[in-house]
């Protein structure tokens, strides 16, 4: 069982039902209705502490239920004194890193919020703002955004803060590694000193930590599991293969007839579609997922994905935090994530909230080096599958040359001459593009 760290060092109950915690009639039916009875861990104690006004730091890997932990005691505070219509205002905001994350954030709210007469809406780029500022225009309590759209719609008039009660800063340590943090301090200037907020992170480095503190007051700290360790239920194991046997290893998986679906994670945007369309050729339905793809593209993937007429869905690491799938069974690392971290998030897709789930990783001779790192994170051994038609055979392949290394190494002759005027190469003309 998962352990919970709080500052007041509390036991906790894990067998008490939803009801124990005091939530209302209208949620708890809800609640009910999506086939819940039971929190989980970090349900169990975020929710009494929320439900108190005190803010919050969550600690919580991603498949702990920690959507609910906070959804949950918002509907019912803000259920306390509802508005109707156009004279809503957005007394809740969760801002969040990605689209897909931030869809499923809105779809939970609106599902546990059934009851409730509450209005969610959810705002993010890739698509037109129309009807969002649409939904914006007839009133909105609790509103779910991505931080670029956020900005965006609030520099155009069409979002004002003023009257948000609580705010939930979701997936912050992602919101770092996405170049958010400037974005995160913008949107804070823009609310209301006094203000209720929750702040949860699946890691906490000392970036994250002093966020926090800067975002929070006298906050009651949870944890679930310590920071970056991996769900124990998760079932791994690491196939060593050359490099250009990945593919026909990949394929010879999937002839696992008990592998309904699979995520598979990729490093870079032309990998996911490469690897998808190697699959599609060996006729293994598979559709990829990545930022270059349209918001509508991603969303058709997945929802195929989650209806099983698509098998296998290929994804980056950025649309990792925002694929949410229950009883997805098998994860599969084509190639080993070079920040260990990432590691984590990718295999915490599967195993979700108890659920069996197991995580394969190709790894080559090149990538031991990310494996050395991830096992000395997640302290343990991961299990080598040692019986495959593929083994590694090719220990000491040659490490293909860094771009600059090759530009440094070039011949004088060769290299181009630098543009008069300016030192930059490139003009820039306009406005930079703004973050989603």
């Amino acid at each position: 069982m998962s352990k919970i760290v709080e500052s007041n060092k509390a036991k906790i109950q894990y067998n008490k039902p939803f009801s124990a915690l005091k939530i209302i009639e209208p949620i708890l039916n809800a609640i009910e209705q999506e086939g819940y009875s039971t929190p989980t861990p970090i349900q169990a104690k975020s929710i009494p502490i929320v439900l108190r006004g005190t803010d919050l730091l969550g600690c919580a890997q991603t498949g702990t239920g920690k959507t609910a932990a906070f959804a949950i005691p918002i509907l019912q505070l803000l259920s306390a004194n509802k508005a109707y219509g156009k004279k809503r205002k957005i007394r809740s905001l969760i801002v969040t890193p990605t689209r897909e994350l931030a869809i499923q954030i809105d779809e939970s709210f609106k599902a546990y919020g059934r009851h409730t007469g509450l209005r969610t809406t959810v705002i993010f780029g890739g698509v037109n703002q129309n009807k969002q500022t649409a939904a914006l225009r007839s009133g909105v309590d609790i509103l779910v955004a991505t931080p670029g759209r956020l900005l965006d719609l609030i520099n155009q008039g069409h979002i004002t803060l003023n009257f948000v009660e609580m705010f939930v800063l979701d997936e912050a340590d992602r919101m770092l590694d996405m170049g958010f943090i400037h974005d995160v301090k913008r949107i804070l200037k823009e609310l209301p000193r006094k203000r209720q907020s929750l702040f949860f992170s699946a890691t906490m480095p000392a970036e994250i930590v002093k966020l926090a503190s800067t975002i929070l007051s006298k906050p009651q700290q949870v944890t679930v599991t310590p920071p970056s360790s991996t769900v124990d239920i998760i079932k791994q194991g690491i196939y060593f293969v050359d490099k250009g046997n990945k593919n026909a290893l990949l394929v010879e998986i999937l002839k696992n007839p008990a592998i309904k679906t699979a995520l598979i994670f990729t490093r870079t945007k032309y990998g996911a579609d490469k690897v998808a369309r190697m699959l599609n050729k060996k006729k293994i339905k598979a559709e990829a997922i990545h930022g270059d793809k349209s918001q509508n593209a991603r969303q058709r993937a997945l929802k195929n994905f989650k209806e099983q007429s698509t098998r296998v869905l290929v994804a980056t690491d950025i649309a990792a935090r925002g694929i949410d799938i229950d009883e997805l069974e098998y994860v599969i690392n084509y190639e080993i994530p070079n920040i260990a971290e990432t590691y984590v998030h990718r295999i915490g897709r599967t195993g979700r909230a108890g659920a069996k789930g197991t995580a394969l990783s190709l790894c080559d001779a090149v990538e031991k080096e990310y494996l050395r790192d991830i096992e000395k994170l997640i302290s343990k051994k991961i299990p080598v599958v040692e019986e495959h038609p593929f083994p590694l055979v090719d220990n000491n392949p040659v490490k293909p040359p860094k771009q600059q290394q090759q530009q440094r190494k070039r011949k004088p002759g060769n290299s181009k001459p630098k543009p008069k005027g300016s030192k930059n190469s490139k003009k820039r003309y306009g406005k930079p593009k703004k973050s989603r």
